[in-house]
């Protein structure tokens, strides 16, 4: 099991600010995306329009990531400042 947070914009374009995942190996966190895609066709548009960051156990990591069970991802939309 993951648990996967969600942040700002992302968190409200999606109505969910966390929730837990079952996985029984390893994946990258590109996989991880994807099945959060197939939660519903708005998690798929979201998903796919937006740029986003991701984190694992609080590091800003890539797609490529592995992640673990027991993990913690957080997605994110790019911070600007201003």
């Amino acid at each position: 099991m993951i648990k996967i947070l969600f942040f700002a914009a992302l968190r409200e374009r999606l109505q969910c600010r966390e929730l837990q995942l079952a996985i029984t190996q390893p994946c990258q966190m590109q996989d991880v995306l994807k099945q959060l895609q197939q939660q519903s066709e708005k998690w798929q548009q979201v998903f796919s329009e937006q740029q986003l960051l991701c984190a694992l156990n609080q590091q800003i990591c890539s797609l490529n990531t592995l992640v673990h069970p027991g993990d913690e991802l957080a997605f994110f939309p790019p911070v600007t400042g201003g």
